[in-house]
């Protein structure tokens, strides 16, 4: 009976330490996952209401964000690159793409409606 717990301890430790690399591969496969969704976010459209360079943001009167689960309103996103708020002023349309960054959403696309 001792001889059957000195072979099961030496190998629950070495599944301990052969489990975390598989939950580690399992977390890159959902990171891609999350990657190949991000490129394949459908574009919004909407209108600029405001660019507010000081707050980095550009407020927007748009249509719904699928992605986001978001209905259509009017609100003010911060901006990816802050290079995207000399593309647009007030009054302009617009297409977007938002994401999630650090927990916010973000406007990571922009491009002045054609």
């Amino acid at each position: 009976m001792k001889r059957v717990k000195t072979l099961a301890i030496p190998a629950l430790m070495a599944l301990a330490v052969l489990a975390p690399p598989a939950a580690w591969a399992q977390a890159g496969m959902e990171q891609n996952k999350m990657d190949s969704m991000k490129m394949d976010m459908p574009a919004t459209e909407g209108e600029i209401r405001k660019v507010d360079k000081v707050a980095g943001t550009l407020t927007i009167k748009h249509g719904e964000i699928k992605n986001m689960g978001m209905s259509p309103m009017t609100m003010a996103f911060p901006v990816k690159d802050k290079a995207m708020l000399d593309l647009v002023q007030a009054g302009d349309k617009v297409t977007f793409k938002v994401g999630s960054e650090g927990g916010k959403i973000v406007i990571t696309e922009l491009q002045p409606a054609k």
